[in-house]
């Protein structure tokens, strides 16, 4: 028999394995999440919490002009009645249309009138924070209440003024007085309408007025219809 050695078969060498697949499947959910969450931040509607604050800030404002809506027509009919007799008393002594004069005040008088006026010019000041509609017919009452102070003040002066300059500055306080009328239908008629749209109806609220002053004056329309 042959002495030869039988050649045994060479073994092939296994890879490592390197680890289980459960493991970069953890892994990979993981990352998911973390890189989820700032996507979907990001996605997110970013207008929800701030148009949510615009909404209450509307609301507020909304609440706000209605109250003052009612404050400012009391108010405006309160200095329209305490203002009739000043114009009453103006109408008089420099009447409207460039009429002649009328006899002159009495001191006394033109003294109460002009307080009357202060307090209404007083009344007011400082104004409290509103919209724009409440803004635009409280600054006409106000610019209308505090030119007819001037008027007063111009009309006093025109009392002790020298006879030759006397006709010009009583024709000047009533001018002033005119376009007191006039600013005031302005702020008048834009209270009215601010009365409408809150649904109180009309609200009438304008100084006596005479044609050639270029005021308005109310529509017709009863009041609180």
């Amino acid at each position: 028999m042959s002495s030869k050695t039988k050649r045994r078969p060479t073994a092939v060498p296994q890879r490592p394995r390197t680890g289980l697949p459960w493991v970069w499947i953890v892994l990979a959910l993981a990352v998911g999440a973390l890189l989820g969450g700032p996507i979907g931040a990001a996605t997110a509607d970013p207008r929800s919490d701030t148009q949510e604050a615009i909404d209450k800030i509307k609301a507020a404002d909304a609440k706000r002009d209605a109250e003052q809506i009612v404050a400012l027509t009391e108010q405006a009919r309160h200095v329209r009645d305490a203002l009739a007799p000043v114009l009453d008393g103006l109408a008089a002594a420099v009447p409207p249309g460039a009429a002649a004069p009328g006899p002159d005040a009495a001191a006394q008088q033109v003294t109460a009138w002009r307080t009357t006026t202060a307090k209404a010019v007083a009344g007011f000041d400082n104004p409290p924070s509103a919209g724009t509609g409440v803004n635009i017919a409280r600054g006409g009452l106000s610019a209308a209440t505090r030119t007819l102070h001037e008027a007063v003040i111009a009309y006093e002066q025109a009392l002790t003024a020298p006879a030759s300059s006397k006709p010009a500055q009583l024709a000047h306080a009533g001018k002033l007085r005119d376009v007191a009328v006039a600013t005031w239908a302005v702020g008048g008629t834009q209270l009215d309408q601010l009365n409408i749209d809150a649904g109180h109806g009309h609200a009438h609220v304008f100084l006596p007025a005479v044609p050639g002053q270029g005021a308005m004056t109310s529509d017709g329309s009863r009041e609180g219809k």
